[in-house]
């Protein structure tokens, strides 16, 4: 149960991170309560992408990587480039996010904060069992986040039954925060962070299908009550007819509903998702590489290092590169029809699984986030591209 609930809360927390809270806050106040129609949305593609990956990898008993280059030669070599590269941006982001936390928290610098949180991950790979440490840092992170992200949300006394109504009946529906969300919460590196896990922990095979389906479910529960949580608490500062800090709107929206507290909760809340996905988003990435070369297997745990020293380096002495963040979260989005499609054919491909019989409805489900999540992701890449470069 341990492993289960370590690589759901992996997937979770890798998926919260500084962008989610602000992505959340930013859509929130664009949408009101018809934002959890695009919540609602998310999680429906969130579940059939998950659990399509998880069993299939689980089956296979291969990483992502492995199976792309069995379904096509070089496939795996080009999925592992792409993750690496949206891993490695979305980290330089993450840990200045762990430093913006810092500093709401305890008044640190965000340079100093980000160097100090930086160090605090490096430590959970330089243990002897780093893997159950980096789980059980996801898991009294996550729990955390949820519990001070309830009582925010308690506090604001949002309006709840237009939030319910306005879920399944939206006055306005925003492709762009569809797309976004999907792609933040299970695109690029996030998609294989929990089955990942659960393969280095050794559960695989079908006789695993019971559990690895158990954890991508927690995983995605934790996740929707943390963004409904959010979305509640940002919708009752909203209601209220409240002015949100355009310059730190997740901040804002704390500090609107508890005061000086508020803050310092906010400042708690950003810190352990961004520490979370720091973590998840090296761990995640160098699995991706680490069947290239016995030298990588061998000493994945310093790759991992190196991939958190890199991301921190470069916030330090070039900040966060917006423009570079902005259209990997777009790629992001991409990578994931991609990921999940080679993910499928692979499921009836007997020399990758063997005689598992993959069920018709996972595929179906697949297919559906493959087709739209590809078509949306062009189509809002088109879009934003060009505002880049204004």
């Amino acid at each position: 149960m341990s492993i289960l609930l370590g690589a759901a809360f992996l997937m979770a927390t890798s998926s919260i991170g500084p962008g989610f809270l602000t992505q959340t806050t930013v859509f929130t106040q664009q949408l009101a309560a018809s934002f959890g129609f695009v919540i609602l949305i998310s999680l429906i593609l969130d579940i059939f992408t998950q659990m399509n990956v998880w069993r299939i990898i689980a089956v296979s008993g291969l990483r992502g990587q492995e199976i792309a280059n069995k379904v096509l030669p070089g496939l795996g070599v080009v999925l592992a480039i792409l993750i690496v590269m949206g891993g490695l941006a979305f980290n330089i982001g993450n840990v200045a996010g762990a430093g913006l936390g810092l500093n709401a928290m305890l008044g640190l610098d965000p340079i100093m904060g980000a160097v100090i949180s930086a160090t605090f991950a490096i430590f959970i790979f330089l243990v002897k069992e780093a893997g159950k440490a980096m789980d059980k840092v996801a898991q009294v992170a996550g729990i955390v986040m949820i519990l001070l992200m309830l009582y925010v949300a308690f506090t604001t006394s949002p309006p709840v039954g237009e939030a319910i109504i306005r879920t399944f009946n939206p006055e306005q529906i925003s492709i762009f925060a569809i797309v976004t969300l999907v792609g933040g919460t299970v695109g690029g590196y996030i998609t294989f962070a929990g089955g990942h896990r659960l393969l280095d922990a050794g559960v695989k095979g079908i006789e695993s299908l019971p559990e690895v389906t158990k954890s991508s479910v927690i995983g995605i529960v934790v996740t929707g009550v943390m963004r409904v949580a959010l979305f509640l608490a940002v919708l009752g500062v909203v209601s209220k007819g409240l002015a949100i800090d355009p310059s730190n709107p997740p901040a804002s929206v704390f500090q609107l509903a508890a005061g000086n507290i508020g803050y310092r909760m906010f400042g708690v809340i950003m810190w352990a998702a961004a520490i979370t996905s720091v973590v998840g988003a090296a761990y995640t990435s160098v699995s991706f590489i680490r069947s290239f070369h016995p030298a990588i297997e061998k000493y994945h745990n310093w790759v991992i290092i190196l991939f958190i020293l890199v991301s921190t380096i470069t916030f330090t002495l070039i900040g966060r590169p917006v423009n570079v963040l902005l259209l990997v979260g777009a790629l992001n989005a991409l990578i994931l029809p991609l990921a999940l499609g080679t993910l499928l054919v692979a499921a009836y491909k007997k020399d990758i699984v063997g005689n598992y019989k993959h069920p018709l409805w996972l595929t179906i489900g697949g297919g559906f986030v493959v087709i739209s999540m590809g078509v949306l992701g062009i189509v809002t890449l088109i879009e934003q591209i060009p505002l880049l470069f204004k």
